[in-house]
């Protein structure tokens, strides 16, 4: 369910990026700003004329606008249930299985006793605490 929240999701942000990219800049200096030459339209009964045009792209921004936040929503709703508060007691990790008898848990080597294993160093002894000394 997830997935095809984010493909549609995906969708409506492509949409909406090209849909914002259509619209006539309202400074001069765009290619269909200003007075001079530039897209504002052609006679009177053409298929969109400029005001036309602009309230339909300024609907479509709203429209995907309204959609985009309403999947980010929905998906936002959807990761927070997934992530349920967890106890720290729920990630224990179980006791280890017996090994058979004779057997390291680990290994296949029998198991010695009273003696340390060959490749694990013996323990240091703890040193004396250093404790600073006035002259």
């Amino acid at each position: 369910m997830q997935t095809v929240v984010i493909v549609i999701h995906l969708l409506i942000v492509l949409t909406l990026i090209g849909v914002v990219l259509l619209q006539r800049s309202e400074g001069g200096l765009g290619l269909g700003g200003g007075g001079g030459g530039g897209g504002g339209g052609g006679g009177v009964g053409g298929f969109m004329t400029g005001r036309g045009q602009a309230n339909a792209l300024t609907r479509a921004t709203a429209v995907l606008a309204t959609a985009f936040f309403a999947t980010s929503l929905i998906l936002g709703i959807m990761a927070h249930r997934g992530a349920a508060p967890k106890s720290i007691f729920d990630g224990a990790p179980a006791a280890p299985a017996s090994a058979p008898a004779g057997q390291a848990p680990g290994g296949s080597e029998p198991l010695q006793l009273g003696t340390p294993p060959a490749s694990a160093p013996a323990p240091a002894a703890p040193a004396a605490p250093q404790v600073p000394q006035s002259r």
